[in-house]
């Protein structure tokens, strides 16, 4: 009778340590930060002021660009018939054209690049302070933005989403 006495005892301490783990079982989340940034009301509105903010700049190098492969195929094909003078005074307009090119290139780049950066950041704050405002709601004791894998059962995304005011979250 002894050992169906012990064997009932560990069979009820296991139930109670089980329930009481149950509690203690930390409470975590996933937060898809590509969807954030890709699908977020604020995320869209970034990206249709740098449409606009850097739209003629944009076209203005576009601009160049076909004048630069005009510029160069009228020189290809007037070469033979250019004097030595002409052909290097056409050289010498088409490199400076291609030089100041390059230049407004690379600004045009940085400067789409930073202010993208403080859009993004911008969104990036909005989207942290909705993620602890669910989790202090909801009582989450961790939320992951990065990992490998993350089951849809602790993806909160939409709920962010939501809380950002994306009218297709789920």
């Amino acid at each position: 009778m002894k050992p169906l006495r012990q064997l009932i005892l560990a069979v009820v301490l296991g139930a109670v340590a089980v329930g009481a783990s149950a509690q203690d079982a930390m409470k975590i989340g996933y937060v898809n930060t590509e969807r954030i940034l890709r699908d977020a009301v604020p995320a869209k509105a970034a990206q249709q002021k740098l449409e606009q903010e850097f739209s003629k700049r944009d076209k203005d190098l576009q601009e160049m660009a076909a004048r630069l492969k005009s510029m160069g195929e009228r020189n290809d094909r007037d070469a033979s018939v250019m004097s030595e003078s002409d052909r290097a005074r056409r050289q010498r307009e088409f490199a400076e054209l291609e030089k100041e090119f390059q230049r407004k290139q690379r600004e045009f780049r940085e400067d789409l690049n930073q202010r993208r950066n403080e859009e993004l950041s911008a969104v990036v704050d909005k989207a942290n302070r909705a993620i602890k405002q669910i989790a202090e709601q909801e009582k989450y004791d961790f939320i992951l933005q990065e990992a490998v894998y993350a089951s849809s059962r602790v993806d909160i995304t939409d709920k962010v989403l939501r809380a950002l005011g994306a009218p297709n979250a789920k």
